[in-house]
Formats: C-alpha cells, structure tokens, sequence
C-alpha cells in the first residue's frame, strides 16, 4: 500500500499526538520487539515507535522494521519513528483521499 502526501500528512497529524508504544534500544530488534511491534501494528495502525541508537544504526533499524512488517513510514524525527500499517480485517483509521 502506497500512501499520497495528503494521507502521508494527515497520519502526521495524528502521531503528533500518541505516545510511543514500543522502543528499540541497546540490544536492537529482538524477536520480541518485532513481536509486539507487529501485535501494535494490528491493533492500533499508527504506531509510533522511540529507537535509541546512533544515527546510521538508526536508519537501518527504521528501514529493517518497515522492510519486515510490510509498514509505511510516515515520518522518522530524531530518535521517533511513525509507522502505519491497515489492518484489513478492522480498519481503524479513515485515510483521505
């Protein structure tokens, strides 16, 4: 699923608001943080998601959870990402457009 730059800003305006729901520190992407990273995406669509590493470790990490989740990125800041991901059994979110 691709999304346009009117959904990609609405989904924006509505990570601004959540809390991060999973966080990938010193050890990385264990099985058990794709787990319920996986079980966060299900439930709730729009995850946000705190990854405390270094810079380039970082992106690779972003671009691994995306890769391996089948997620969109809807905007990556700093140690905060946000990613979307339709559950297509009980779609939760409206997307404009």
């Amino acid at each position: 699923m691709s999304l346009n730059k009117e959904q990609l800003r609405y989904l924006r305006g509505l990570c601004h608001h959540i809390n991060p729901v999973v966080m990938v520190a010193g050890k990385g992407l264990t099985e058990n943080v794709m787990n319920e990273l996986e079980i966060a995406l299900d439930h709730h669509e729009l995850v946000k998601v705190k990854v405390r590493t270094e810079r380039d470790e970082r992106k690779s990490l972003i671009e691994t959870m995306v890769a391996n989740t089948q997620a969109e990125l809807v905007q990556s800041i700093g140690q905060t990402a946000c990613l979307f991901r339709r559950n297509k059994k009980d779609p939760k979110i409206a997307l404009p457009g």
